[in-house]
């Protein structure tokens, strides 16, 4: 998995490259978290177009990110999910606490 890290304004983008599975969750955990305390974020969005597959672990590693921002007092969306993603966050029921936009930028004009 590849991560990238952009900055919009006071929001924190992370582009999320290739399958967020177990084999990977941990270090996309250790990766967002780093950042997010090196920079004192507190407004996430992550783009998902780039990830092709995701399982319970990847489920996870979103949740906890929520958690954590939400302590802050801070918002966290998604963008961009393919529909196999999406359907395994559906699934989930994440969209219930967690909001999707369909574009990185339509969540920047709304985070």
């Amino acid at each position: 998995m590849y991560i990238e890290f952009c900055k919009s304004e006071d929001k924190l983008i992370i582009k999320l490259t290739g399958e967020l599975d177990h084999h990977s969750a941990e270090e996309v955990r250790n990766k967002i978290d780093d950042r997010l305390e090196r920079t004192g974020y507190n407004k996430v969005i992550l783009d998902f177009s780039n990830v092709n597959f995701m399982d319970s672990s990847g489920i996870g590693v979103v949740i906890g990110r929520y958690k954590k921002i939400s302590m802050r007092k801070g918002q966290i969306c998604i963008a961009n999910v393919q529909e196999s993603v999406k359907r395994v966050f559906e699934l989930s029921g994440m969209f219930k606490i967690i909001k999707l936009y369909k574009s990185v930028q339509e969540a920047i004009e709304v985070i």
